[in-house]
């Protein structure tokens, strides 16, 4: 073999000698070749030179003792192969020429029409061509590989967004297998955006940076980003790539950062109000202990006491305004979730029994460990659970209350058939003294949040006005 390492590296694989030296003539008789000639004589040499990628370019022939040279070509596919292989025989066939292009082969040469030109283009073309799918196919497994492993939902669809291929992080994103997808189109999935993403790539062919909501399989609102574009291939078909990037957690932070917000600065006025109120009103109560010793009337004893007892209301006033408005301190230590859970719905239980509601509790048959303030975590659960058997019709009222374990997550539902919560209200639902109820300060929901904000768990509401509202709140799990 040449010691120039620039020789391309030919092997004849051929079980007759002269065959071989009479092709090599031909190889050698070619202007300015830089070509290192070896032969292989055996099936089982050839198979090994293949697997371990000794040549540039293998010449084969189609008798190769007791296997052929098609089985030598399925035995390199196998292998995944991608040096160019030349089928060589003694006589044309074109079945045989067929099933070698099909199978691999680079090209298909009668020994008995082999010249120096001949050989001199077949092996050419083969090493371009082999040369350009190497480029193709590294190309294809850079792309596949950033399909692949992109964090991003990355799919193909046809012109109706029915899935066509997708990245596993798309399955994982949407809950489905991709073999499930296969099934469905993504307009199924989209239930905000659909109009606005239909329009635009009817319109322009491309969809950009447009917010939309999908649903999961497991019935879970994903807020994301789509961007998409349609193309066309080779045959004319139209089809859509796109990516869908998730923003649900960001969506989560901006709206805890909202109401943390929110409950910040409503903290602050009630701070600032109680210190103005306090003020005279201590001087109301100073005064009013100073004039009950001096004045004997019944009728100015009475009145005093009125001014007491009602500026002692107004102060216990303050003071849960206050309460309401300051952080809480939290005992966080490793909880049964189902146990908590439990104590809130005893809490509520004469309320439940009285209204004759029916309730139905759903637990997974293990513990859900959470780090949790217990007595903190039940005030907040009886919150909810309050307000559900409120909003509920006596005998009628349905309460349905379950823990649903997930990745990494432990999910409480709390679900009711009562009034519902209109679309408006829902986004005033945790602020501080917004309230429905006649009679109510708007605070429990606020309390609610804050509790439920420290123990790091995620809280969504859905409701539809005369069938019903579920309170989805999900708590980080703990081994």
């Amino acid at each position: 073999m040449s010691q120039n390492s620039q020789a391309i590296r030919i092997v004849i694989v051929d079980d007759d000698e002269d065959d071989f030296i009479i092709t090599s003539d031909y190889i050698k008789g070619i202007e300015d070749n830089d070509y290192a000639i070896e032969w292989c004589s055996t099936y089982a040499q050839a198979v090994e030179a293949i697997r371990t990628s000794a040549y540039d370019l293998y010449l084969v022939d189609y008798r190769l003792g007791a296997k052929t040279g098609l089985d030598l070509l399925k035995e390199a596919m196998r292998m995944h192969c991608e040096q160019p292989i030349i089928l060589l025989t003694g006589k044309g066939n074109k079945a045989v020429d067929q099933e070698a292009m099909q199978i691999g082969a680079m090209d298909y040469l009668i020994k008995s029409e082999l010249n120096t030109e001949k050989l001199e283009r077949s092996i050419r073309y083969s090493l371009e061509r082999s040369a350009s799918l190497k480029a193709l196919r590294a190309n294809e497994r850079k792309y596949r590989s950033i399909f692949e492993r992109s964090k991003d939902a990355v799919f193909i669809t046809d012109e109706a967004l029915r899935f066509k291929n997708v990245n596993s992080a798309t399955a994982e994103l949407l809950g489905y297998t991709p073999d499930e997808l296969i099934l469905l189109s993504l307009y199924e999935l989209i239930t905000e955006g659909k109009d606005a993403v239909f329009q635009s790539l009817s319109q322009s062919g491309e969809v950009d940076d447009a917010e939309i909501i999908l649903i999961n399989k497991q019935g879970e609102k994903k807020y994301c980003i789509l961007s998409a574009t349609q193309e066309t291939d080779d045959t004319g078909t139209v089809y859509v790539q796109g990516i869908i990037h998730d923003i649900t957690n960001l969506k989560r932070a901006e709206k805890a950062a909202l109401q943390a917000e929110k409950l910040a600065a409503t903290g602050r006025l009630v701070r600032t109000l109680a210190h103005e109120v306090r003020n005279p009103l201590n001087n109301i109560q100073m005064s009013v202990e100073q004039l009950i010793p001096v004045n004997q009337s019944a009728d100015d004893a009475l009145f005093l006491e009125i001014i007491q007892r009602n500026s002692k209301r107004i102060n216990d006033l303050i003071t849960e305004l206050l309460n309401s408005a300051r952080p809480s301190e939290m005992m966080f230590k490793k909880t049964i979730l189902q146990t908590a859970l439990d104590d809130s719905i005893s809490a509520a239980l004469d309320r439940i029994t009285l209204q004759h509601i029916n309730m139905h509790v759903r637990y997974p048959e293990y513990p859900c460990y959470i780090q949790a303030d217990s007595e903190k975590l039940k005030v907040a659960f009886l919150n909810i659970i309050i307000n559900a058997v409120e909003a509920m019709k006596d005998i009628q009222g349905e309460l349905q209350i379950a823990v649903k374990p997930g990745t990494a997550l432990y999910t409480v539902e709390i679900s009711d058939n009562g009034c519902g919560i209109s679309a408006e209200n829902i986004s005033k639902l945790f602020e501080p003294y917004f309230t429905s109820k006649r009679n109510g300060m708007g605070l429990g929901l606020a309390a609610t949040l804050n509790i439920l904000q420290a123990h790091k768990a995620h809280i969504d509401v859905k409701s539809k006005e005369n069938f019903g509202t579920t309170f989805l709140i999900s708590f980080p799990a703990v081994t």
